[in-house]
């Protein structure tokens, strides 16, 4: 591993209760990059990035993030090292208003300008949101709420941003906007770690795979070259 991965992933092993979700993951991610990590329900995607973001305990191994260990710290210091995590789901404040809960994004941000700038920067990606400031977050569609979550977590000014599952239950066109709002993300700078079940639509986004099987890395590599590779074509791509 060299100096410029951001996040190193090594030899990682998490139980939840008896059952061994994660067994000996092992990865890094290049700073600036967006890397996916795909596969099928239950293979331990969700359960990488909740230990990346101190949500499950390991038992062993280590996380590094800019050379720093991240194991043991509780979730709120490493929100604080700018690490975000956008959970499958989305998970905003449903009583709360667009802006409120743009505002909770930027809760470590005293500075009124800097917070009005990223707003501002949400906006860009996300000009419905901007419409819809007073609208609670209850009533908007799911892909207005992923939007609201992804625009969320942009408020804190992310070094590493984590989707868990951002295409979920939304419809082919909405996918597409949130997906070309993922790639401006990156093109300012931003590194990005990708869960997604839809292998085709993961692989398209990003420059580096995982696939994950049982809690163990099967296969990596470029996107590029993991689309042409069999195994991945049969399983994830539907053999086409």
């Amino acid at each position: 591993m060299n100096h410029q991965d951001l996040l190193q992933v090594a030899n990682v092993h998490v139980f939840y209760g008896k059952v061994e979700s994660l067994r000996g993951v092992s990865f890094a991610v290049k700073g600036r990059s967006v890397v996916s990590v795909i596969g099928s329900n239950g293979a331990g995607k969700t359960t990488l990035l909740k230990a990346i973001s101190g949500l499950a305990p390991i038992k062993e191994g280590t996380i590094k993030f800019n050379q720093k260990p991240l194991q043991g710290l509780p979730p709120h210091q490493i929100t604080k090292l700018r690490i975000i995590h956008v959970p499958e789901g989305r998970q905003i404040l449903c009583e709360m208003t667009v802006l409120e809960n743009l505002e909770m994004g930027a809760y470590l941000e005293q500075d009124s300008q800097i917070i009005k700038e990223r707003m501002q920067e949400v906006f860009q990606l996300f000009p419905v949101l901007e419409n819809r400031l007073r609208q609670r977050g209850s009533t908007m569609s799911g892909g207005e709420q992923q939007m609201l979550a992804i625009g969320r977590a942009m408020m804190t000014d992310p070094e590493l941003l984590m989707l868990d599952e951002p295409s979920l239950g939304l419809a082919p066109l909405i996918i597409k906007g949130v997906f070309r709002a993922i790639k401006q993300i990156n093109d300012k700078g931003k590194t990005i770690l990708l869960v997604e079940q839809s292998a085709r639509i993961a692989l398209k986004a990003a420059e580096y795979g995982f696939i994950l099987e049982n809690g163990k890395i099967a296969l990596s590599g470029p996107t590029s070259d993991l689309i042409h590779q069999e195994q991945v074509r049969k399983i994830y791509l539907g053999g086409d």
